[in-house]
């Protein structure tokens, strides 16, 4: 049986982030992967210079043909929008019974762009995050969530994992890569204990899509069989490699891509 993995997010037009980072990583791990749009984005290295959303009802007409069809092992879950299409979304996972929900709650793009409605929070917060395996915000996205400020230092980032698994997921990654110091540190707590993996920063600025890579990468892994932490330490080297070689590639003007085939590109 070929494992399988479903993203449901939205289409990035320069190939970065979204749906394009996803599938590249999808297939860069061995994983045949399914897509549902949500949004569709005018957007390169630059700027996200327009936005348009999918109705929620073509939507969740996306994810039950694909779940109707395909013996999906994980669902990753990235930009939604809006507080309807939050709402289908959540939905269509319970009427599916899906596993392995991967949510990386995406707010705002790296550019400054608003990527969900304020009204949505509470929606996700309510349907979508009692529905993941994994809740994985990075840290000024968990300080939104908790209507809280910026975590300062890893016994800060514990308490806001803490109060996030108090929303009704299963565990709580929160990527350190907004935080300062030498490693980028992320925090993986399930209620019982706490992981931490950590990276050494890398100098460039050719990390757009970093976020959507981690969260499919973990996903991928999830689809393979492999256990939460060990998904979660695959997922980090296969980032970090990423990013390391990113500069290898020639892509835009402002802040590209990750080399998400840096294994087998030559």
């Amino acid at each position: 049986m070929s494992a399988i993995a479903l993203t449901i997010a939205g289409s990035d037009s320069g190939g970065g982030a979204g749906i394009q980072a996803d599938l590249k990583t999808f297939a860069a791990l061995g994983v045949y992967g399914a897509s549902v749009i949500t949004a569709l984005t005018a957007q390169n290295t630059r700027e996200v210079a327009a936005i348009h959303e999918v109705p929620a009802a073509f939507v969740a007409a996306q994810i039950d043909a694909v779940l109707g069809d395909l013996a999906v092992g994980a669902v990753k879950i990235g930009m939604l929008g809006n507080a309807e299409v939050v709402a289908a979304v959540a939905a269509a996972l319970e009427r599916w019974k899906a596993t392995n929900v991967v949510l990386d709650p995406v707010l705002v793009a790296s550019s400054g762009k608003r990527l969900l409605a304020p009204d949505a929070i509470a929606v996700l917060k309510r349907d979508l995050i009692p529905r993941a395996r994994l809740v994985m915000p990075n840290l000024p996205e968990a300080a939104a969530l908790l209507d809280t400020g910026v975590a300062e230092g890893e016994a800060e980032v514990q308490a806001q994992a803490e109060r996030l698994l108090a929303l009704g997921a299963a565990a709580v990654l929160i990527k350190g890569g907004h935080g300062v110091g030498p490693d980028s540190v992320d925090l993986l707590f399930d209620g019982s204990s706490i992981m931490r993996f950590a990276a050494p920063r890398i100098p460039t600025r050719n990390t757009h899509g970093t976020g959507c890579t981690l969260s499919s990468a973990i996903a991928a892994g999830l689809a393979k069989g492999l256990s939460l932490a060990n998904a979660t330490r695959q997922a980090k080297d296969f980032v970090t490699a990423a990013i390391a070689a990113a500069d290898q590639l020639a892509v835009g003007r402002g802040q590209g891509p990750l080399h998400h085939f840096h294994g087998y590109w030559r």
